[in-house]
């Protein structure tokens, strides 16, 4: 069974906090050239003024007047599909993306939360994968903006786990189990030496 899930609306308010951070960091530095940048007796406090103002005003103007509007707009888009044997992924803003990563291929979930995150309450599931991604998160995919993430989580690992028994049994399994099949591999392997010695004879 299917089931489509969208980010929570607080996802939103994480990007807008984060703009709003970044904004009053511009600020701050702005403050900082201000207040510690050396002046000659050609220079004065006026004339640095004049030159650091207008540039702080133009970086917190493409921030939260253009980044912002796209983030909304990249949000909104965003929804995730988690189906019997793989997931998908819709996001895009101008190109729409559809992003399957079947759960053969999955390795593992990773939880991400963040200081905005556990603020609002969210986090997001990252999908590891065998391959790992190209991507510069390294990770295949991001289920981000999530409330209910204790229980998506436990589903996934849970599908993961019916998909992989195999893995997950080797997961669990003794220490002792491990000494004896390597036993057992060493003597097969002394046993192949043997008939290459006897070969080249």
């Amino acid at each position: 069974m299917e089931q489509t899930l969208k980010p929570d609306k607080k996802l939103m308010t994480k990007q807008w906090g984060i703009l709003l951070v970044l904004s009053s960091l511009v600020i701050l530095i702005a403050l900082l050239f201000q207040l510690l940048l050396p002046l000659s007796d050609d220079v004065t406090s006026e004339e640095v003024s004049a030159l650091v103002w207008p540039i702080a005003a133009g970086v917190i103007f493409v921030l939260l007047v253009i980044v912002g509007p796209i983030l909304v707009i990249w949000v909104k888009n965003l929804s995730y599909i988690i189906g019997e044997d793989k997931i998908t992924i819709h996001k895009g803003i101008l190109t729409k993306v559809q992003k399957n990563i079947p759960y053969r291929a999955i390795t593992d979930f990773v939880v991400n939360r963040s200081i905005f995150d556990r603020f609002l309450g969210i986090a997001s599931i990252r999908i590891q994968t065998a391959g790992q991604s190209q991507t510069p998160t390294g990770y295949e995919g991001n289920i981000a903006g999530m409330v209910d993430w204790k229980g998506l989580y436990q589903t996934l690992r849970d599908r993961l786990k019916r998909l992989h028994p195999v893995s997950e049994a080797l997961a669990t399994r003794e220490p002792a189990s491990y000494a004896t099949e390597r036993d057992f591999l060493v003597q097969i392997l002394d046993e192949l030496k043997a008939i290459r010695k006897a070969m080249e004879k």
